[in-house]
């Protein structure tokens, strides 16, 4: 599922910088990772200037799972299960339970460095938020289950960290929190269906 919410973005975000003539002179593609914000915040504290030999760049994007709850409004009858008849062999079942619900709470933050960078991003995610985005995701390959799964935009808020002399970097963080109607799976099964014999048959007969 973290995977899903990346996905979303990490080919589609981009910067374009512009000059006094309101003419294009650059385009930044927005890098996006799995991670902290307290992560950024360290690395930035420990190079303001960015200007050590890997340095972290800016405007950057992440975003981390911060929480998750039993969704009883989602539940489905636990005694049913899943199965998947192999290509192979049909007396080859795989089964599996059903899934349980749970509503995941993800934090994505991207850090800019003027406020211009912040709304162009914020303008590129936002249309797609209505307020939920729905993603087709292969959750259980091996049972080619595929659930839509909705994520939620809950609320965007934004943080000037800016503290300090007039030297001292600026960091513009914005946040947008999200919940993702996700499951969670057991364990998968396998059964072997046996023909009955004749035998059996018969006595079933009487």
């Amino acid at each position: 599922l973290s995977r899903g919410l990346g996905d979303v973005y990490k080919r589609q975000i981009y910067v374009q910088r512009f000059n006094k003539n309101n003419e294009r002179i650059q385009t930044l593609k927005v890098p996006i990772a799995y991670g902290p914000k307290e992560k950024f915040l360290t690395r930035l504290a420990q190079d303001p200037n960015l200007d050590q030999d890997v340095a972290l760049s800016l405007p950057r994007i992440g975003f981390e799972m911060i929480g998750i709850n039993y969704a009883s409004n989602r539940k489905l009858p636990s005694t049913q299960k899943n199965v998947k008849v192999s290509s192979t062999d049909n007396t080859n079942y795989t089964t599996q339970y059903r899934p349980v619900p749970y509503d995941i709470q993800f934090q994505m933050s991207f850090f800019v460095k003027n406020a211009d960078d912040g709304t162009q991003i914020l303008e590129q995610i936002l249309p797609y938020f209505q307020p939920e985005w729905t993603n087709n995701i292969k959750l259980i390959p091996e049972m080619d289950l595929t659930y839509d799964v909705p994520c939620v935009l809950n609320d965007v808020t934004v943080e000037d960290t800016y503290e300090g002399s007039f030297d001292t970097r600026r960091a513009l963080i914005w946040n947008l929190n999200f919940t993702m109607k996700g499951y969670i799976f057991g364990p998968i099964g396998c059964l072997l269906y046996t023909s009955p014999s004749p035998r059996d048959r018969q006595k079933s007969r009487m």
